[in-house]
């Protein structure tokens, strides 16, 4: 099925697989794991993304969303890298922590509405060139902490697919949907 902002957009990736909506306990659980330092949550969040998954294999590729060094080097890890890591131990696919880099910094993306992230992201992500030969003609999947706007994942995404990823399917741990926020 197709939600309704995808129906308006057609989208680049071939699909979402989300542990959960974005909702107060999620954002408590994403803010605890990314902000409050608490990475001994990863391998839970992992096993609730992979129970949403489609069937990867390791015939896959997990390509996490990319932090660009300065912010990688001030929070210490990459969240998206360790969700990946724990997905990549349960399905057996490989992991190219770096199949994507960061260019250039940008800012927290929290907060901005979805043109002033594209604009923040213009040029920002790419194939890291050492890896494109391992992404030619893969299914990947791209993994993400929060899918909020879906600008940096379709930025990752058109990236990946200019590689030549055969398909590209996202999954998150929670995933905003503004028809679903009356709802909480």
């Amino acid at each position: 099925m197709l939600c309704a902002p995808c129906l308006a957009n057609p989208p680049a990736h071939d699909g979402i697989a989300a542990a959960t909506l974005y909702t107060e306990g999620s954002r408590r659980l994403v803010l605890a794991f990314k902000h409050g330092r608490r990475i001994a949550l990863a391998p839970l969040l992992a096993r609730l993304i992979a129970a949403k998954l489609p069937a990867v294999d390791a015939n896959w590729v997990i390509v996490p969303v990319p932090l660009h060094r300065w912010r990688l080097w001030r929070r210490g890890f990459n969240q998206s890298a360790l969700l990946g890591r724990e997905i990549a131990r349960a399905t057996g696919a490989t992991l190219l922590v770096d199949g994507l880099v960061r260019r250039k910094a940008t800012p927290m993306l929290g907060g901005l509405g979805r043109a002033a992230r594209m604009r923040a992201l213009s040029g920002a992500i790419a194939i890291n060139p050492s890896r494109a030969a391992q992404i030619k003609g893969k299914s990947v999947l791209l993994i993400d902490d929060v899918l909020t706007s879906g600008s940096t994942s379709e930025t990752c995404v058109k990236a990946l697919k200019r590689a030549g990823a055969a398909k590209v399917q996202i999954a998150c741990f929670a995933r905003v949907l503004d028809e679903a926020l009356d709802l909480v």
